[in-house]
């Protein structure tokens, strides 16, 4: 199979040096004409991981998202949710027909409130057995340093997940699968936003102990809301690696971007500072409002969920919203 990758941030960037370790030639969609004549000259992604070499044989390098669509049987996603329907606005109907489609997004399209999956149903009539999803408590910096790593690829054709997942596993990255696809996204998604509730309490200087019951708690939250999106719920743990264990390393990790930028608003920054400070997309901010409305057709009771939005988009002040949570943890 020919395999592309549509993205050129830091997790892209880890995917890529994945797929290239492992001995595949890949093509690489930037949208950015320099950052390519700088991989091509010097072998590294200037903007990210850029003490990552790659070997540029293996590299065909493309600015046309449609160049790549077109060469490739399987194609990676790993552009941030809020951008994908610029990225993929330019692409006919029909051109993922016959295409294999591995997300590696971790959020939630803000347009209409919902997954990459759902949209690309919409737009470019997927069929749902060529959807798979690559997901895992995987921080790029690590896998980059290639720490042992757990990936997990989620999809309805269990044979060719299981293939894709071949694709990956090596030394460093252990890849396994399962057949929840909504279930995996939605928890890639609630992570963010728990993670980024996890750096407000850090940033008004709760202490270990709090961060401890605040997680637990999550952790509680997250399966009671797969367990109303979720097809295949009666078949999941929700203690593996997909789920608890990309929880854990988001909220507690200092690589996290959900919980540098959680942080900074504890610390009282306002929204508009933190995005300016960090220059880079922390995931888990739309998504607050996104699974905000997404609930209103689940009715979910969400309380730390609705706290971030709150704090984020209503303007209510963090340390109010966080002591009227403090009597709803357990």
């Amino acid at each position: 199979m020919q395999i592309g990758v549509m993205g050129s941030g830091s997790w892209a960037t880890a995917i890529a040096k994945i797929l290239t370790d492992n001995g595949n030639k890949i093509y690489w969609w930037f949208r950015n004409a320099d950052n390519i004549k700088e991989i091509r000259s010097k072998g590294i992604n200037p903007n990210y991981l850029s003490k990552t070499v790659f070997n540029t044989a293996q590299l065909e390098l493309k600015e046309n998202i449609e160049d790549v669509v077109n060469a490739c049987t399987v194609l990676i996603v790993v552009v941030p949710s809020a951008y994908v329907e610029k990225a993929f606005d330019c692409l006919p109907a029909d051109a993922l027909k016959n295409k294999k489609v591995v997300s590696a997004v971790k959020g939630i399209l803000p347009g209409a409130d919902e997954l990459l999956l759902d949209y690309l149903i919409r737009k470019f009539d997927v069929d749902i057995a060529d959807y798979f999803t690559l997901l895992g408590p995987c921080h790029a910096e690590e896998v980059a340093s290639e720490k042992l790593s757990y990936l997990t690829f989620s999809g309805v054709d269990e044979e060719f997940t299981a293939k894709i997942a071949a694709t990956f596993q090596n030394d460093y990255i252990n890849a396994r699968t399962n057949k929840d696809l909504y279930g995996v996204q939605y928890a890639a998604v609630l992570k963010n936003i728990y993670a980024l509730g996890a750096g407000i309490a850090t940033g008004l200087e709760y202490g270990d102990n709090f961060l401890s019951v605040f997680i637990a708690n999550c952790a509680n939250e997250m399966e009671r809301f797969l367990n109303k999106v979720s097809p295949n719920k009666d078949e999941v743990k929700y203690a593996v690696s997909v789920y608890l264990g990309d929880l854990l390393v988001t909220c507690y990790s200092l690589y996290s971007r959900n919980r540098m930028f959680g942080t900074m608003i504890g610390k009282g920054y306002s929204v508009k500072a933190t995005r300016l400070e960090l220059n880079m997309e922390a995931e888990g901010y739309n998504a607050s409002k996104c699974i905000h409305n997404i609930n209103k057709s689940f009715g979910c009771d969400i309380p730390i969920a609705k706290a971030v939005y709150d704090v984020l988009w209503t303007n209510a002040p963090a340390r109010e919203v966080f002591r009227k949570l403090e009597q709803n943890l357990v």
